[in-house]
């Protein structure tokens, strides 16, 4: 009876500190600290909140649109409040953007009452969001959800200069000192007909896709359709200009980077990493002191994870999936880690039914203990996403 006494005791203190269901029902949106929202509690509410983080929407001036959580109507079903920041500015600013997350989840808590969990849903620059606030505020979120995320960080950026740096070696086009409108020329005149397109390459372009293939992930079900839609997009040169994602090209770092290629082509896969161009970070960049988010992620994980993405997704590549995996089993969080992978030649076009079922699954991971299953990005990868 004791016991029973202080469970009601709790549960009441719980339910008081809540305003009336009547009162915190529905969906608000406003702007707050300089970036828009929309806030949606239903009347059911269980205590629950899912923070929803958007992708990247180019760089302009003014703040980013907010968008309207893809499991809005799913969570809302299931009792669970939900809140989205469309961020305060249009860039790639990952850093400034799980600070507007945080400050609209104290916005909720200050006007619906306390939550009981908080999980973070990321699409896209939204996974980079929610792994840095999974990292770096354990004591805030509870689980998390990506897709298509941009889940190793600024490995986004490293893979995106990799790519380039590697087109610049088989073409002989000096990409990387080459500046914009100048670069957009040199790929159509210099770059294209030296290595060809996907399924027309010229001798030097099957080997940069070679290369590609190991950089990017493997072998994967549909990967010259999802290589072919990013083939161009994905050169940069070092100097991104204004219209691109200056800061977050600051800080990248190939230096790392092992390439590889199929032992049929004739290369040397030592020569070719001593000849392919590096790109270091810009003074000051990457430091954990500085801005942990636009460091290297550590992959020490204290709650549930689980992660979806498309086999042949070439704007953030598999390999960022296969990075982060090991990051995480290095540092001892393997088991807070499902990954799982559908086939696809695109960017984020995750199905609403794998996005729902992934969800449930997380919740009941939550609840139980227990992980769900998932996949294993280091078997045959030509069946993966099957």
């Amino acid at each position: 009876m004791t016991a029973i006494r202080a469970l009601l005791a709790f549960a009441c203190s719980w339910l008081l500190a809540l305003p009336a269901a009547s009162e915190t029902a529905g969906q608000r949106e406003g702007t707050h600290q300089g970036a828009d929202f929309i806030i949606s509690v239903p009347a059911n509410w269980n205590g629950g909140l899912v923070m929803f983080a958007h992708g990247y929407q180019g760089e302009g001036p003014g703040r980013g649109s907010v968008e309207f959580s893809p499991l809005g109507n799913h969570l809302e079903a299931k009792g669970i409040a939900w809140a989205a920041s469309g961020f305060r500015a249009v860039t790639y600013r990952p850093d400034w953007f799980l600070d507007d997350t945080l400050a609209l989840r104290q916005r909720v808590i200050r006007e619906f009452g306390p939550v009981r969990w908080t999980a973070i849903h990321g699409k896209s620059m939204g996974g980079h969001i929610a792994v840095a606030g999974l990292e770096l505020h354990p004591e805030i979120f509870q689980a998390g959800l990506t897709e298509c995320g941009v889940v190793d960080g600024v490995g986004e950026v490293d893979w995106l200069f990799a790519y380039t740096a590697a087109a610049e070696y088989f073409s002989g086009a000096n990409l990387l000192d080459t500046p914009r409108p100048a670069f957009s020329r040199l790929v159509n005149e210099t770059v294209l007909p030296a290595l060809g397109m996907p399924g027309s390459y010229t001798e030097r372009g099957r080997r940069f896709d070679s290369v590609v293939k190991h950089l990017a992930g493997g072998d994967v079900a549909l990967r010259l359709d999802g290589l072919a839609r990013r083939y161009v997009a994905n050169l940069n040169p070092r100097n991104p200009g204004t219209q691109a994602a200056e800061e977050f090209s600051r800080h990248a770092d190939t230096r790392h980077i092992r390439y590889a290629i199929d032992p049929d082509l004739g290369v040397d896969a030592e020569a070719l990493n001593r000849a392919i161009r590096r790109v270091e970070p810009a003074p000051g960049a990457r430091s954990r002191a500085a801005n942990p988010v636009f460091a290297e992620f550590t992959g020490r994980l204290q709650a549930p994870l689980i992660t979806l993405h498309e086999t042949a997704d070439f704007r953030v590549p598999l390999a960022l999936e296969q990075n982060y995996r090991r990051k995480v089993d290095a540092a001892g969080s393997g088991q807070r880690l499902v990954q799982r992978v559908v086939a696809g030649a695109g960017h984020c076009a995750i199905d609403s039914r794998v996005r729902e079922q992934a969800f449930d699954d997380l919740l009941a991971w939550m609840e139980t203990g227990a992980a769900p299953r998932g996949d294993d990005l280091s078997g045959d990868l030509g069946k993966l996403g099957r």
